[in-house]
């Protein structure tokens, strides 16, 4: 007897607009069949891909092969999250699940496993062969994509967006690092109900209707500088600053004391690097034992650092969502955020005004340990895709 998937749940959700972009759902990772859930929520299809972003919590050997059966003939795929982007704005321990609908879009992914070894060359090739039946399948969708998700803790995402440029060429790039909530332990991405470490996951597709890929964050330079004067990049670890212990300096020119540093630290009073004309957030992970600054991207002796001056957060995320839409707003906002400007909203008591800036702009996605856009892997900032009806300028 076939299930009616149509049944009433305790999801929440946020209906789709248009049938033009992808539905969005979310269901908290402790019901009791949140496959069905998400089913009754988004419908049963048919869509080109399914992606999900699940609480570290979830049962994934439990959802994955029940999503696969509700959804046949879908390929699904994601990975965990530090959080996530819901109908509530933040969220924590549930499943969003974003539908791509097969009359909008196709899709294929590409596994890449595992990063440590990354034949580029391969990576490559795979990716023209991907492109090029996509557009054998749909020539007349315009819009091509790629959306990436990545192990957040192998440290390996610049050399990861590296190998894939070639492949990819022209085609606009947006994603996120994995997360394990707060603990930073170890997170997964799945393909096709299989589970993965120290891997990444690319979803190529095109689309009928006009995507805009966007990066934005609030932080601006301020005039306090400072060198790297030693360093262990393999580990992205920062030994020595002007030639102090670099958790010393730190919080030297912070001005508080070296056992204060911690999350709230790190995500209100980050440091920058200057890339590409512009300063870019170096997120830090934690402090090492040895008084080690650990980070979340690539760091190098010589490296200039400048200490951030914070905007914010809530007013700067209102005003970039509504450029978005300075020619239409978008139906559908896919969200990469990272975690610390969570912890920094937080800490600034704006995460209920973030919240509703979030819900109000039709946001779907997950908190972060890194950004991806483009060839760079970034950090602390609101990155993603914004879904427009047709004919809606971009």
């Amino acid at each position: 007897m076939q299930e009616d998937i149509h049944s009433p749940t305790l999801a929440g959700f946020a209906a789709r607009p248009s049938p033009l972009v992808p539905a969005r759902a979310s269901v908290f990772a402790d019901h009791p069949d949140p496959a069905f859930a998400i089913a009754g929520i988004i419908g049963p299809g048919p869509f080109a891909l399914l992606l999900l972003f699940a609480a570290p919590q979830t049962r994934l050997d439990a959802l994955l092969p029940r999503a696969a059966g509700l959804f046949p003939g879908t390929t699904v795929a994601g990975c965990t999250t530090a959080g996530e982007l819901c109908e509530d704005g933040y969220g924590d321990g549930r499943i969003v699940a974003i539908g791509f609908p097969a009359s909008a879009f196709v899709a294929d992914a590409v596994l890449i496993d595992p990063l440590d070894e990354v034949d580029s060359r391969g990576v490559i090739a795979q990716l023209q062969r991907a492109r090029q039946t996509l557009h054998r399948h749909a020539a007349d969708f315009p819009h091509e994509l790629g959306i990436l998700m990545v192990d957040g803790l192998s440290g390996r995402e610049e050399q990861l967006v590296a190998s894939l440029a070639g492949g990819l060429g022209p085609v606009p790039l947006v994603g996120g690092s994995a997360g394990d909530g707060r603990r930073f332990r170890r997170t997964r991405v799945f393909l096709s109900g299989a589970l993965h470490d120290r891997a990444a996951v690319l979803c190529l597709l095109r689309a009928r209707a006009p995507v805009r890929v966007f990066s934005f964050d609030c932080t601006s330079p301020s005039r306090t500088q400072m060198v790297v004067t030693r360093a262990d990049p393999p580990n992205r670890a920062i030994l020595r600053i002007n030639d102090e212990p670099a958790a010393q300096e730190y919080a030297r020119l912070l001005s508080v004391p070296v056992d204060s540093l911690g999350p709230e630290t790190f995500a209100t009073r980050p440091l920058l690097v200057r890339a590409g004309g512009r300063h870019h957030v170096r997120s830090i992970q934690e402090v090492g034992s040895d008084g080690a600054l650990v980070f979340f991207g690539a760091v190098a002796e010589g490296m200039v650092l400048t200490l951030a001056e914070q905007g914010d957060i809530a007013t700067h995320l209102d005003a970039s969502l509504r450029d978005l839409g300075r020619d239409g707003a978008p139906a559908m906002v896919l969200g990469f955020d990272c975690l610390f400007r969570r912890i920094d909203a937080e800490a600034r008591q704006r995460t209920r005004d973030v919240s509703r800036i979030l819900r109000d702009h039709r946001v779907a996605g997950f908190s972060t340990y890194g950004e991806q856009i483009g060839a760079m892997h970034m950090n602390q900032t609101f990155s993603g895709v914004a879904f427009y009806d047709a004919g809606t300028p971009q």
